[in-house]
């Protein structure tokens, strides 16, 4: 019994050896591969954790200085920041922080510096969405129409009727009163009833000689009927 037992085990064990011989450096390999990948994410992962956090502490000094109303200097240190952690959430709220300082000390150059560098380098689509819009006001002001125009081509669906009232004043200041309807319109319908911004379009179509909650309670009342 026992030499019939010694004989399966060695069977067992000559099976595994060639198993091993025809697959082992394989499976070698998938294994350093895996932990490999394994070890790099968790590496990342560290990486990105750490990055984070020193983008807060220099988004912090940002703020301190933009506090401070120096905005040479804060120029300096959004220049910093935005050379070591380009792709941080931090430098892009830092970006619109130093764009907003800039923009009230009279310092338009250096906001459209700000907001253009945001609008083309940001990871997220809120933050460059944000800056195209505010650098599609400041165009506005210097009756840059065409690039401001330029600024508001793609948006994201949750800034399209933002960009639309922007379009819309654009056009106004032009001139073209139709076109500027129109967007003002588009905006309208695009934002939620219960939106505080929906006012601010009302007061706009008035002057424009629309009355949009006229128009919509009588289509309401003509599908009523």
């Amino acid at each position: 019994m026992a030499n019939h037992l010694d004989l399966e085990e060695q069977e067992q064990l000559d099976e595994l050896k060639h198993f091993w011989k025809q697959y082992g450096n394989l499976i070698s390999w998938i294994l350093i591969v895996v932990l490999g990948a394994i070890a790099a994410w968790n590496g990342y992962q560290y990486w990105q954790t750490r990055q984070a956090a020193q983008a807060a502490v220099m988004y912090d000094e940002v703020d301190k200085v933009v506090r401070g109303g120096d905005v040479e200097k804060a120029q300096r240190a959004f220049n910093d920041m935005k050379d070591r952690f380009a792709g941080a959430a931090y430098t892009q709220q830092a970006a619109l922080l130093l764009a907003r300082m800039a923009y009230d000390a009279g310092k338009v150059d250096v906001a459209k510096a700000s907001l253009t560098w945001l609008s083309e380098h940001a990871k997220d689509d809120g933050f460059a969405a944000m800056a195209k819009l505010r650098l599609a006001a400041i165009l506005l002001e210097t009756k840059s129409y065409d690039e401001a125009l330029k600024q508001l081509q793609t948006m994201p669906d949750a800034f399209a009727g933002l960009a639309a009232d922007r379009r819309g004043d654009i056009y106004n200041q032009q001139g073209k009163a139709a076109e500027a309807k129109a967007e003002y319109l588009k905006a309208y319908k695009s934002m939620d009833e219960q939106a505080p911004y929906r006012r601010i379009l009302v007061v706009k179509l008035n002057a424009m000689g629309l009355d949009p909650e006229a128009d919509a309670k009588t289509s309401k009342s003509g599908g009523a009927s």
